[in-house]
C-alpha cells in the first residue's frame, strides 16, 4: 500500500491488527490488552500528552472499527473485549450513523482561526484593534498585539486589516475541506459530524491530521458471517483496477480467498446504467428539459437530496452500477448476502438503502484484512469473473467514464457534455446555480464527488495518482 500520511498507516495496522487476533481466535481474549501493547509504558508519544492518552486514543479508535462508535459508550469501564463480543454476536447492526469522530483523538485543533504572529511591529494605527467587533484585541507591554482567544469570534475582520500581514489564518482542516459545513466544533470543542447535512464525500477522513475521523466499518460483520459458511457475494467496483499492483485475476482470487461463494464485477452493472443513462438522456431532452445529470454518484445524490433540492428533477432516475449487479446476482444467488467492495464512504449510505445489497468493504478495508489474514494477492489461486465487461463499463472508475460510455451507446450522438469533477465549494455553488436558473452549459453533466472519479476515492488502497496512471494501463488491455 502506497501510504501518503502515518493517519493511514495507523489505520491500516490497527484494522490488520484486529483481523489477526480474529482469525487465531484470540480476538476476545488480548483485544483488552491492544493499546497497552501498541503503546507499552516507556514509549515515546508525539503528538499527545502522555501514554495514557495514546491508550485511550488506541481503545477508541478500535471501536468503529468494531461496528460502534463513542455514543455506544455507556460506561467508560466496559472493556474492549465486551464491544469485540457483541460484534461477532451480532445478527445485523443497526446503527443509523455512517462516520463518527473520536473524541479522545480530536484535540489538538485551534479554538479560534486567527493568530498574531512575531512579525507585528506593535504599528500606531492598530488596524486589528480598530476594526475588531469583539475588542478581543490585546496588546503586550513591547506593542505587539495578540488575541483574546475567549472573545474572539474569527470572524477575520484583524486578517484583512493588517499592514503587515503579521495575522495568519490557521484552517481547521476537515471543516476546511467540507462542501456543506457539515462538520464543527461542539460544546467541548471536538468536531462533529451533522449527518442532517453530511454527503459523505469523505473528503474529511483524510483532511483530519489526528486521524479522529472514521467510518462505522463492517468489517467483522462480514467476516463472521464467511467464517460461518453463510453464502455471500462480494461485487466489486470496477476501481479495482487501479488498487493492487497484480494481475486482477489474482486480485479476485484473493478476495474469493476470504471465502465468497463468487466474486462479480460492478462493471457488468455499469452496462445497464449506460444503457438506461443513455435512453433516458434522449427521452429526456426530447421532452424539451434542458439538461440531465448522471446519478451514479452517491454523495452528489446526497448533497441534492440534502442542499440542492431544486436540482433533484434534472437527475436521472437511472440506478447506479451496483444497483444493476445486486439485481443480476440475486436472480442467481436469491438467498445470497451480497458485498459492495469499491472506495467510497457515500456507498455506505446507498447501501442502506438499496434492499438487494447487504454489506459493504471498503478497498482499504480489504488491503488490511488480506494483511490480518496473510493472504499475499501474488500468491493467491487466480480466479476469472463468469462474464467479462467491456471498456467503457470499466470506464466509469474515471472522470469522463459515464459520459463516455453513453456516447459510445449512442454511437457519437449530437450529445454536449461536460465533467463536474469534485464536489468542492466552489462546484457545488456552481451546482446550485443550474439548479437555480434551469441552465447549464451542456445537455449532460456528470457529477462525481471526487476529484478524478472513483479512483481518487477516499477509502481508496493505493496512492490516488498511481491508481490513475495504473487504471489508464489496464483500461488498454480491454
Amino acid at each position: 500500500m502506497a501510504f501518503t500520511n502515518n493517519v493511514m498507516i495507523v489505520r491500516h495496522g490497527l484494522l490488520a491488527k484486529l483481523v489477526k487476533l480474529w482469525k487465531e481466535n484470540r480476538l476476545l481474549d488480548e483485544i483488552d490488552r491492544l493499546p497497552i501493547e501498541l503503546s507499552p509504558r516507556k514509549s515515546k508519544i508525539m503528538g499527545r500528552c502522555c501514554v495514557h492518552k495514546e491508550r485511550a486514543v488506541w481503545k477508541y479508535k478500535t471501536l468503529p472499527l468494531l461496528g460502534f462508535d463513542m455514543k455506544d459508550e455507556v460506561d467508560e469501564l466496559t472493556p474492549l473485549s465486551e464491544y469485540a463480543k457483541r460484534a461477532l454476536l451480532r445478527s445485523e447492526n443497526l446503527k443509523e450513523n455512517i462516520m463518527c469522530v473520536v473524541d479522545e483523538a480530536c484535540s489538538s485543533c485551534v479554538s479560534v482561526n486567527y493568530e498574531i504572529t512575531n512579525l507585528c511591529r506593535g504599528c500606531v494605527a492598530r488596524s486589528c484593534y480598530m476594526n475588531c467587533p469583539k475588542d478581543a484585541i490585546r496588546f503586550k507591554k513591547n506593542g505587539q498585539a495578540e488575541i483574546d482567544h475567549d472573545t474572539c469570534i474569527s470572524c477575520g475582520k484583524c486578517h484583512q486589516s493588517c499592514p503587515y500581514h503579521a495575522i495568519v489564518y490557521i484552517p481547521i482542516p476537515c471543516e476546511e475541506v467540507c462542501p456543506v459545513k457539515a462538520i464543527n466544533k461542539d460544546e467541548y470543542g471536538v468536531e462533529h459530524i451533522d449527518e442532517t447535512k453530511c454527503i459523505y464525500c469523505g473528503k474529511c477522513v483524510n483532511a483530519c491530521p489526528f486521524g479522529a475521523i472514521f467510518e462505522i466499518s463492517q468489517v467483522f460483520d462480514i467476516l463472521q458471517r464467511l467464517r460461518n459458511k453463510e453464502e455471500m457475494i462480494a461485487i466489486v467496483a470496477p476501481s479495482i483496477l487501479a488498487q493492487f499492483s497484480a494481475p486482477i485475476e489474482n486480485v479476485y482470487g484473493a478476495i474469493k480467498a476470504l471465502g465468497f461463494a463468487e466474486v462479480v464485477e460492478v462493471a457488468q452493472g455499469a452496462m445497464e446504467t449506460t444503457r438506461h443513462e443513455a435512453e433516458e438522456l434522449v427521452e429526456k431532452l426530447k421532452e424539451g428539459q434542458p439538461f440531465m445529470t448522471t446519478s451514479c454518484c452517491p454523495s452528489y445524490v446526497q448533497l441534492a437530496e440534502k442542499h440542492i433540492p431544486d436540482l433533484k428533477k434534472y437527475i436521472s432516475s437511472t440506478g447506479s452500477p451496483m444497483y444493476y449487479t445486486a439485481r443480476l446476482v440475486k436472480k442467481k444467488y436469491p438467498n445470497a448476502k451480497i458485498v459492495f467492495i469499491g472506495p467510497c464512504v457515500a456507498k455506505r449510505k446507498e447501501v442502506k438503502m438499496d434492499a438487494c445489497v447487504d454489506f459493504i468493504m471498503t478497498f482499504e478495508e480489504v488491503g488490511s484484512v488480506l494483511t490480518g489474514l496473510d493472504i499475499k494477492i501474488e500468491e493467491a489461486k487466480p480466479f476469472s469473473v463468469l462474464y467479462n465487461s467491456v471498456r467503457e463499463a470499466h470506464g466509469f472508475a474515471q472522470s469522463g467514464g459515464v459520459i463516455n460510455a453513453v456516447k459510445v451507446y449512442l454511437q457519437g450522438g449530437n450529445v454536449n457534455a461536460v465533467q463536474v469533477s469534485d464536489l468542492n465549494k466552489k462546484n457545488v455553488a456552481l451546482l446550485r446555480a443550474y439548479a437555480k436558473t434551469g441552465k447549464a452549459p451542456a445537455q449532460f453533466i456528470e457529477v462525481m464527488a471526487c476529484e478524478g472519479g472513483c479512483v481518487t476515492g477516499p477509502c481508496t488502497h493505493a496512492d490516488k495518482s498511481i491508481g490513475q496512471k495504473q487504471l489508464i494501463k489496464e483500461l488498454t488491455k480491454f
